[in-house]
């Protein structure tokens, strides 16, 4: 009885670990599956893009009072305090960092077929 209580706990564990390194693959292979209409880029081509990114937005003036909405509201000890702070007119933060991405690349239009 003892033999069979050990192949069954040997029968399980090795199933277990089957199943492990099944539910590893269906992760790469949904992955790969994610990936497969995607775009290809080089990870130097990536660190163009990733620099130029941060570029605009260290360069960015962040400093405009007139470009934020703040909600306020009054903390525990009585205290004003900026519950949420919201850029307001995205479009120019977006387009100096299009703008920053756009002078790194030489851009041309995707061929269309008719």
């Amino acid at each position: 009885m003892s033999e069979t209580k050990e192949m069954l706990e040997a029968t399980v564990k090795g199933l277990q670990d089957k199943i492990g390194q099944l539910n590893i693959d269906l992760k790469s292979k949904q992955q790969d599956l994610e990936d497969a209409n995607k775009p290809v880029i080089s990870s130097k081509v990536m660190d163009v893009v990733n620099d130029a990114v941060n570029n605009a937005i260290e360069n960015y003036n962040f400093d405009k009072a007139d470009q934020y909405d703040l909600d306020f509201s009054l903390d525990y000890d009585g205290r004003v305090q900026a519950e949420t702070i919201n850029l307001r007119d995205t479009y120019e933060l977006i387009e100096a960092i299009v703008t920053g991405i756009e002078k790194q690349f030489k851009v041309i239009k995707d061929e269309t077929t008719d």
